[in-house]
């Protein structure tokens, strides 16, 4: 496996990853909306964002089976490190179960440390209560409570 930043041409397949929660959607089924291109410009563009892929190398379609978006915030705690925040985190409905997520975080995980980020954190729907178990076991902490405000 792969894990590296997602090109272009593979945008359909992380949309259709992030309307998957119980179903492979296939990605010929997405509409790529001039929103979706700006949002995807403007991460690629990003020095301190990233959308990862992870691809199975030996495939020669190139399915992408997981992905996660890692943004990098600079900040005064923790003695002026970044930290990573880790949002979008997907793996195929058909491929769960077999230790992919748990690679894919581990790969996500080692690269925000390579950086030199003093911690990664992410937030998760609280209806997602198997994602809650599952980012438990890899020793992420409930250590606080997030709001948002939508506009």
């Amino acid at each position: 496996m792969i894990l590296r930043p997602a090109a272009r041409p593979e945008l359909p397949a992380v949309l259709a990853l992030l309307a998957d929660e119980d179903r492979v959607v296939d990605p010929a089924s997405v509409t790529v909306t001039e929103a979706y291109e700006r949002a995807f410009a403007a991460i690629s563009d990003d020095p301190r964002n990233e959308m990862l892929v992870l691809v199975d190398e030996a495939d020669p379609e190139g399915t992408v089976l997981g992905c996660l978006q890692a943004t990098y915030i600079p900040g005064l705690g923790k003695g002026g490190a970044e930290r990573a925040l880790l949002e979008a985190v997907r793996i195929r409905a058909d491929r769960r179960g077999g230790g992919l997520g748990r690679e894919l975080m581990r790969r996500a995980v080692e690269r925000a440390r390579d950086r030199g980020c003093a911690l990664v954190q992410l937030t998760s729907n609280k209806q997602r209560t198997e994602a809650h178990r599952f980012y438990a076991s890899l020793g992420f902490a409930r250590s606080h409570d997030g709001f948002k405000l939508f506009f």
